[in-house]
């Protein structure tokens, strides 16, 4: 039988929360500022397939580029095979900055949220059973939540106080504390305040963990893969044989761990 997680380490967007729809326009709403004139409705023929191509997404000032990207003509098997190459070429052509784009996507959304906050949060959605899964490991107090994301974590503290659930403020690492989240697991593992004997790390992103299980120094920490979130099923197919990621389906994460 597989010990308990004594930490478990979440991402936010795309194992706990599906915010697709927020992310389209809070992309529109950027995209306007940047680019073009375009309204949501005029941007709307564009938001399938900027759901679709949500995975090639690693942080959040990418996805007006992506946006752009698609508005220029891109295809999505192109941004699917080398979206790095084509994210800094646009950015390099146009003579913008990560930061730069970073910084309009946080005002959009400071706005939206101080202006029309319950539209905001009608926008996302949590997956199935997993709000109620955290409530349960807490309640249990056997195991520790921590949540590392690239989303600002006051923004995830918000849809969480909204679902009922008040996390610390010391438990979400977001993008505010600028560090990679091979970075965050290796300092919560040298932190007295975490029980760190059996560390589960859930991600979507397989390029994150990827990254993690390449660290010598985090071998310790079981990598998850979650099938819900923002993966395509050649990226999980990929892993069918790796010995550190394993593929992890929404209905083994929200039901018991020791199965």
């Amino acid at each position: 039988m597989l010990a308990l997680p004594t930490l478990l380490a979440l991402d936010f967007d795309g194992v706990i929360c599906d915010g697709l729809k927020e992310y389209f326009q809070t992309t529109c709403r950027a995209c306007d500022r940047i680019w073009t004139k375009a309204t949501i409705q005029d941007l709307a023929i564009f938001a399938d397939s900027f759901y679709q191509l949500r995975p090639v997404i690693e942080t959040g000032w990418e996805m007006p580029v992506l946006l752009h990207a698609l508005i220029l003509g891109e295809t999505k098997e192109n941004i699917l095979a080398d979206w790095p190459t084509i994210r800094d070429r646009l950015i390099a052509k146009e003579q913008l900055n990560g930061k730069e784009i970073a910084k309009i996507v946080d005002e959009v959304r400071d706005e939206w949220i101080a202006n029309h906050l319950e539209e905001w949060l009608a926008l996302h959605r949590f997956y199935p059973g997993v709000i109620e899964k955290i409530q349960r490991i807490l309640l249990a107090e056997q195991t520790q939540v921590v949540i590392i994301t690239t989303k600002e974590g006051r923004f995830a503290r918000k849809l969480l106080q909204q679902q009922g659930l008040d996390f610390p403020q010391n438990a979400i690492f977001g993008k505010e504390v600028k560090r990679p989240k091979p970075e965050t697991l290796r300092q919560l593992i040298t932190n007295p305040a975490y029980n760190t004997d059996n560390i589960w790390f859930v991600e979507d992103r397989l390029k994150t963990l990827e990254l993690v299980a390449e660290q010598s120094d985090l071998k310790a920490v079981s990598l998850y893969l979650g099938d819900w979130g923002y993966n395509t099923q050649k990226m999980r197919d990929s892993i069918a044989d790796n010995p550190r990621i394993h593929l992890l389906s929404l209905e083994e994460f929200t039901g018991n761990f020791e199965n």
